[in-house]
């Protein structure tokens, strides 16, 4: 792996802090206080963006300043301005069918009405090969439930539930690029089976 764009999706300012549909973008901000690299802005990616090099690939952390439901438009951009291809985009987002705190690879797939990725999908023509890292938010159970759900601050023990997890997870990256796609995952899962067991 000669590149890794990896992308943090969420909603930009004070107000959606530290909300569950921002689960990505702070997935991002660990692996930058995990690498001691600082986000810059980037007028042409429409967002930030830190660089860092693992094991000689180029990881290339972004987080958009458009709004989740618009993050095409800077996924579809940084591949531009970044040269990468789309089998070398990583998206980190909030997933509503995984509990608090689970962490899942997927390799590609479709939105699963996950409007963020809905989006980058249309930016990218219809490409979504793209792979995800996806962080479970749990389900507020009624549909009607969602928006509110995912926009606003989970409690206190859910919170540091996603971060612990979100935190010993930060590695998968580096095995990424060591390791692979699929060794990776198979090492995940493996390790979440045994922690069920226990």
């Amino acid at each position: 792996m000669n590149s890794l764009l990896l992308v943090g999706l969420g909603n930009p300012g004070k107000e959606y802090e530290n909300t569950r549909h921002n689960a990505g973008s702070d997935f991002v901000r660990m692996l930058c206080d995990k690498y001691g690299v600082s986000l810059e802005k980037e007028k042409l990616v429409n967002g930030c963006y830190a660089k860092l090099n693992i094991h000689d690939c180029s990881v290339i952390l972004c987080i958009p300043d458009t709004f989740m439901n618009e993050s095409g438009l800077s996924v579809s951009k940084a591949k531009k301005f970044f040269q990468v291809e789309n089998h070398e985009i990583l998206i980190v987002h909030d997933e509503l069918d995984l509990e608090n705190g689970c962490i899942r690879l997927k390799n590609s797939g479709g939105h699963g009405g996950h409007n963020g990725l809905r989006n980058i999908i249309d930016h990218l023509n219809g490409d979504s090969s793209f792979k995800r890292i996806r962080i479970g938010i749990g389900h507020p159970g009624k549909e009607k439930d969602i928006i509110s759900y995912v926009l606003n601050k989970a409690s206190e023990s859910e919170r540091m539930n996603m971060e612990d997890k979100m935190r010993n997870s930060l590695q998968l990256i580096e095995s990424l690029v060591i390791n692979g796609w699929e060794k990776t995952i198979m090492k995940l899962h493996s390790s979440e089976e045994k922690k069920d067991e226990s």
